[in-house]
C-alpha cells in the first residue's frame, strides 16, 4: 500500500478568508487520504486550528500589512519592502519544512513564496488580473504576479470558468495554460432555520480598518430599533457580551456557529471580500457589502455586484444600516450556481497523482 502523501496547506494571513476557503481544499485532501500539515500566522492559522485543532500547525513569517489610508497604491508602495523580505523569508521556510517533514506537495494561498523546485505546488488565487486605479500601473504589477505564479506548477481559481461567474475580470480574460478553474470554495452549508436576527455584521480585514468599521457598526446598531449579531473575527479570543439589548458582539464563531448564524439572519453586513462572495453565493443571502478603503479587488466585486442588484454595497465612511435595513428586499442575492465540488475533486485527484 502507497504512504499517504504529506500535503501544506498555506494560506495568506490577510483578513480570514484565504484561511476559511482553504477549509474545503483540506476536507477534500483528508477525504481523499493525504495527510495534511497547515501554515499560516496570526488570525488565519488561529482559526485553522480552531477547526482542526487534529492537524499539526506550523507559524509562517508574517506580512503584517496595514491599510491606513484609503490609497491602495499608498498602502502597497509604503510597504513593498517588508512584502518583499515576508516572500523571501517565506520561501526559506518552505524550503526548511519540506525536508523536515517529508512533505510531497504545497498549496499556497496567495503566498507567493510558498513553492519549491523539489516538489509540485499550487498557488490558489482570483487574483490572476490585479486592479489597481492606473493602467500602466496595473500592467506592471500584473507582469509581476504572472511571474511569480509561473513559478508554481499549477494556479488554481476558485470559481467557473463560463459566464456567469463571480470574479469577473480579476480571473478570466487571460489564457495561462497553468489556469484551472476548481469551482467556488465555501465552508458554508445551506439548510432551513429559524430567524433570530435582522442583521449579521461579519467583520475581518487588515487592522486598523477592521476596528474603524467595527466602531461604526456598533455605533449605529445601539440606536436602531433592530437585532444585531456582530462578529468580530478576533480568533485568539472567544467572548459573548451585549452592549445593548439588541446588540450582542461575540469575538469568534467557527465554521458551524458562525454557517447557522448567518441563516438565522436576514442580512449580512461586511467586506466585499472574495471569499464571502462565494460564502454569499452558497447561502443565497442578501447582503451589503462595504470594501475596505483602498483595496481595489473589494471595491471592484462591490461595484460589480451592486450595479446588478444583486448586493447592496455602501463606502465606509458613509455607512448607512438604517437604509440598507430598509432596502434590503431589493437585491436579490446570488443563486448557489458556482460550488461543483466535481471540479474541486477533480483537481485534488489529479494533484495527488502527480506526488
Amino acid at each position: 500500500m502507497s504512504q499517504a502523501k504529506r500535503i501544506l496547506i498555506a494560506p495568506l494571513n490577510w483578513g480570514l478568508g484565504h484561511a476559511t476557503r482553504c477549509i474545503p481544499i483540506i476536507r477534500e485532501l483528508q477525504k481523499q487520504g493525504a495527510n495534511v500539515f497547515l501554515a499560516a500566522d496570526g488570525r488565519a492559522l488561529n482559526l485553522l486550528k480552531n477547526e482542526f485543532p487534529e492537524l499539526p500547525a506550523l507559524e509562517m513569517p508574517g506580512y503584517d500589512i496595514t491599510y491606513r489610508t484609503g490609497k491602495m497604491v499608498q498602502n502597497v508602495a509604503l510597504q513593498f519592502p517588508k512584502i518583499l523580505k515576508a516572500i523571501y523569508l517565506e520561501h526559506r521556510f518552505t524550503q526548511k519544512v519540506i525536508d523536515r517533514y517529508q512533505l510531497n506537495g504545497i498549496i499556497s494561498d496567495n503566498r507567493f513564496g510558498c513553492f519549491s523546485n523539489k516538489i509540485p505546488s499550487v498557488f490558489l488565487t482570483h487574483q490572476i488580473n490585479i486592479q489597481t486605479p492606473y493602467p500602466t500601473l496595473s500592467r506592471c504589477v500584473n507582469f509581476f504576479n504572472h511571474r511569480f505564479i509561473q513559478k508554481f506548477t499549477a494556479c488554481w481559481v476558485p470559481d467557473v470558468a463560463d459566464e456567469p461567474n463571480l470574479s469577473g475580470k480579476l480571473s478570466h480574460g487571460i489564457f495561462q495554460k497553468k489556469i484551472r478553474y476548481v469551482g467556488a470554495l465555501s465552508r458554508m452549508k445551506f439548510f432551513e432555520t429559524q430567524k433570530k436576527y435582522d442583521a449579521i455584521a461579519v467583520l475581518s480585514g487588515p487592522e486598523p480598518q477592521r476596528t474603524f468599521l467595527e466602531k461604526a457598526i456598533l455605533e449605529q446598531a445601539a440606536e436602531l430599533p433592530y437585532r444585531f449579531l456582530v462578529v468580530q473575527g478576533k480568533t485568539e479570543r472567544r467572548e459573548r457580551f451585549f452592549i445593548k439589548k439588541n446588540v450582542e458582539v461575540v469575538s469568534f464563531l467557527a465554521s458551524e456557529e458562525l454557517n447557522e448564524a448567518i441563516l438565522s439572519s436576514e442580512i449580512f453586513i461586511g467586506r466585499s471580500g472574495y471569499s464571502t462572495i462565494m460564502d454569499l453565493a452558497k447561502l443565497g443571502k442578501s447582503a451589503l457589502l462595504i470594501p475596505t478603503p483602498g483595496q481595489t479587488e473589494q471595491e471592484y466585486l462591490a461595484k460589480k455586484f451592486y450595479k446588478k442588484g444583486i448586493f447592496n454595497a455602501q463606502i465606509q465612511d458613509k455607512i448607512n444600516l438604517e437604509q440598507a435595513l430598509t432596502v434590503a428586499d431589493q437585491y436579490k442575492g446570488l443563486a448557489n450556481n458556482f460550488s461543483d465540488e466535481t471540479l474541486l475533486n477533480k483537481a485534488i485527484t489529479s494533484f495527488l497523482l502527480t506526488l
